[in-house]
């Protein structure tokens, strides 16, 4: 649920040196049916991949229709005590959790105790949230469940804290933040809006959203080893996490609904079967066919900015990354990430082919991703008989681009990772982002490869980057950034340019400490601002969720109040001047910012 991390950002974080040889050797064929050859293949990849990104323990899940037809775990679940991982291991699951916050809230929506188009106030009584936009569409649950509510990506302070505040009051604590973006206008990643939706759906219920869940859905489904927790699983079966190969802790979380989930492999699987037969579960009704029918469809097809991105109800749709599965039909998934855990579901809904897979280390976002995707693209060949047609990637160079093109892409652009800056260095194209520099290739395709050199010199290839091709757009009067793979566009950043930066702001730089950290486990360090290029920066890391120090542009909007620019998930957000006990502060996300020295 660092859905806190977009998979833009992973792909931008893999910008270091990795070998890339020795992966097992793709079959070459599949008979129909031969899920024991489809298994081989996985087993194999997935021991390369545990191996080259140091996972602990891993277990995955794979379905046909009604029929689990392979499980099996990889690893420890707790290495220490030489416990295996299995098909029954528990693991946190992450952004997961979102399907069933979504589906929870279709099944009130379905007996008239929520309307998914009423504002979100209508049913939970006292969130407000203050905006600079004048005319928009209300926030709304069916926005939220499309991350299209315009809400900050999260409320950092006490998210992951030892002793986290009740989920009822999460909305006591934004009447004095902004909306980030316009609802419906562009796609940004919010746990903050799922996390209001889940109070809301405990709020219309009557009584906690965790025993909601559990007796309308998970027990419902038979996922009788599941639950909705602010901690780790501590049963038996459950997973321990581990940072860089050493067991470690992960600290309760808040905001459960978006990503509390503990389940293992084979209760997900439950959830799986449950859409392929049409809502039901044995002899019950979960949720209508009309209203799955209703989730699984495209909600964002009007929204020029998503460009070809598409999500559903609480689904993300399409291929995206690793998940590129050609004559499958309809592909519907979601990722979950926390500090320790990470998973992936996909679901074909139309072949009813599924696979679910989660491990136990922080290291292996990569790995779920690429092993549940082509488990399924196997198993949807030994199902149809039909192999997936060979992806052409495109080459590394061989384009060319006019000068007055070059210089088009020149400027600052705002990215998940931070603010990046594009210029010309000896009639080449560079791009700096995160204290590293990118070669911007020409391709055949018109589009801009990546390219990174070892001390500069030496060329390394990074496999997470083959299939992506940078290219720049003008979008609703926005000029956009793009990731092009696989044929399809998704917007990645945006250009941004300088904003004159008051002498109130300019007096703001220096560096900065958290006056409030209280018992939270994730805080941002290293904070900074500084003035550059005529931009007022924002620098900060959070070593728990990623390496490395990101810069982000800042706009002064006013004496007491700035934006960081961009749209996306974490961009339009706000940072204010306050003052606390007669000493002015900045205040970002919950977090008072005290400048060092003062």
């Amino acid at each position: 649920m660092t859905g806190a991390i977009s998979r833009w950002t992973i792909l931008l974080l893999a910008v270091c040196i990795a070998g890339c040889s020795g992966a097992p050797p793709r079959p070459e064929s599949i008979g129909r049916g031969d899920y024991t050859k489809v298994a081989e293949y996985v087993s194999a990849l997935v021991r390369h991949e545990m191996k080259k990104r140091d996972v602990t323990g891993l277990s995955i899940a794979l379905v046909d229709d009604q029929r689990v037809v392979w499980a099996e775990g990889f690893g420890y679940s707790d290495k220490a005590g030489k416990v295996p991982a299995s098909p029954e291991t528990v693991y946190r699951a992450g952004s997961i959790s979102k399907l069933f916050t979504a589906t929870a809230a279709m099944r009130l929506a379905e007996r008239g105790g929520l309307d998914i188009n009423r504002p979100l106030g209508d049913c939970l009584p006292g969130f407000s949230i203050r905006t600079r936009f004048t005319d928009t569409a209300p926030i709304t649950p069916r926005s939220i469940m499309t991350h299209h509510s315009g809400l900050p990506s999260d409320y950092l302070k006490g998210m992951w804290t030892r002793n986290p505040d009740p989920l009822t009051r999460v909305a006591d604590r934004l009447k004095d933040e902004y909306a980030a973006n316009p609802p419906g206008t562009v796609f940004s990643y919010s746990n903050l809006g799922v996390t209001l939706l889940g109070a809301a759906v405990g709020k219309v219920a009557g009584r906690d959203f965790a025993s909601h869940v559990r007796d309308e859905i998970l027990l419902p489904l038979g996922m009788s080893r599941s639950s909705f927790s602010t901690v780790v699983d501590r049963t038996p079966l459950a997973a321990k996490g581990y940072r860089k190969g050493a067991e470690a802790e992960e600290p309760p979380l808040r905001d459960v609904p978006a990503g509390g989930l503990n389940a293992s492999v084979l209760d997900l699987s439950r959830f799986v079967r449950m859409v392929f037969a049409d809502g039901k579960a044995g002899d019950r009704q979960i949720i209508k066919p009309e209203t799955l029918a209703e989730m699984l469809r495209p909600q964002n097809t009007d929204i020029p900015l998503d460009l070809d991105f598409r999500v559903g109800l609480g689904w993300m749709l399409g291929g995206l990354g690793d998940i590129d599965i050609r004559n499958g039909g309809p592909v519907a998934h979601h990722a979950g990430a926390t500090l320790l855990f990470h998973g992936q579901l996909i679901v074909l809904p139309e072949r009813k082919l599924g696979v679910v897979v989660l491990a136990n280390s922080d290291t292996a976002g990569r790995v779920v991703g690429k092993v549940a995707a082509e488990a399924l693209r196997l198993a949807l060949e030994a199902k149809t008989g039909e192999r997936q047609p060979e992806w052409e990637k495109p080459e590394g160079g061989g384009g060319s681009l006019p000068p007055e093109a070059l210089h088009r892409y020149e400027g600052w652009y705002s990215t998940p990772v931070g603010a990046a800056k594009v210029r010309r260095e000896s009639g080449e194209l560079r791009v700096d982002v995160m204290n590293r520099t990118l070669r911007l290739i020409p391709r055949a395709d018109g589009s801009l490869g990546l390219q990174y050199r070892l001390l500069g010199l030496f060329p390394i290839r990074i496999e997470e980057l083959d299939d992506i091709g940078l290219s720049r757009a003008d979008v609703a009067g926005r000029e956009i950034l793009a990731a092009r793979t696989h044929g399809r566009e998704f917007p990645i950043g945006e250009r941004i340019r300088p904003v004159p930066v008051p002498a109130e702001w300019l007096g703001r730089t220096g560096e900065y400490e958290i006056a409030n950290p209280g018992e939270d486990a994730v805080l941002l360090e290293k904070l900074r601002f500084r003035a550059e290029d005529g931009f007022l920066f924002a620098d900060y890391s959070i070593p728990l969720l990623f390496p490395g120090t990101a810069s982000f542009a800042v706009a002064p909007i006013s004496d007491d109040e700035a934006v960081i620019q961009g749209f996306g998930r974490g961009m339009g957000e706000t940072i204010r001047v306050v003052t606390v006990n007669g000493e002015n502060m900045l205040s970002y996300s919950g977090y008072l910012m005290r400048k060092r020295g003062k």
